[in-house]
């Protein structure tokens, strides 16, 4: 009974760890140098991640990504850009380059972290959690991952589902009601 309990005990803590870990780890801000520990600054908001690249064609949903974050930032929400070249080398090797072009392009204000890989053995931590938790690793650029202020995910967007798509919007509404964790 006792070793049961311990154990139930055991899997549940690991549950919790597994849930809070899924927004985890720093990254560098896009042609920054201070890494930013994604878990201690986003805790308790509802964030999107979405892989982007500037030579696309989903390239204009940077439009409708900035707009949405602009209107619920206020709320607890954000959208972190991870830009990447992983399909068909769409992204600019140089991350100043892509900063300006996000910025004088698109008037990009979310953040935007450093080029990284999302797919495959080079993959960085954080997507291949978001992977493994959503059951699909993006096929394209511009693949949305929605997490929950508990940090756990609440649902994966393909490429071709604009951010302003009613689906997204409203996952994203639903999230924002529930109360802030910090």
């Amino acid at each position: 009974m006792l070793v049961s309990a311990v154990l139930a005990l055991s899997l549940s803590a690991t549950a919790a760890l597994a849930a809070a870990s899924l927004l985890s780890g720093s990254y560098r801000p896009l042609a920054g140098k201070a890494p930013v520990d994604l878990g201690k600054t986003y805790r308790g908001d509802v964030v999107l991640v979405v892989n982007t690249a500037s030579k696309c064609g989903y390239t204009p949903q940077f439009e409708a990504l900035e707009a949405m974050h602009a209107k619920y930032k206020g709320e607890g929400f954000a959208v972190l850009g991870f830009p990447s070249g992983d399909f068909k080398a769409q992204e600019f090797e140089d991350e100043k380059q892509i900063q300006e072009f996000c910025t004088l392009t698109y008037g990009v204000k979310f953040p935007m972290f450093q080029k990284v890989h999302v797919v495959g053995d080079e993959a960085t931590p954080l997507y291949r959690t978001l992977a493994k938790a959503s059951g699909e690793a993006p096929k394209w650029n511009f693949h949305k991952y929605l997490l929950g202020r508990d940090g756990q995910l609440v649902a994966s967007f393909g490429s071709k589902v604009t951010p302003d798509d009613p689906a997204v919007v409203a996952a994203i509404e639903k999230a924002l009601k529930a109360p802030r964790s910090r």
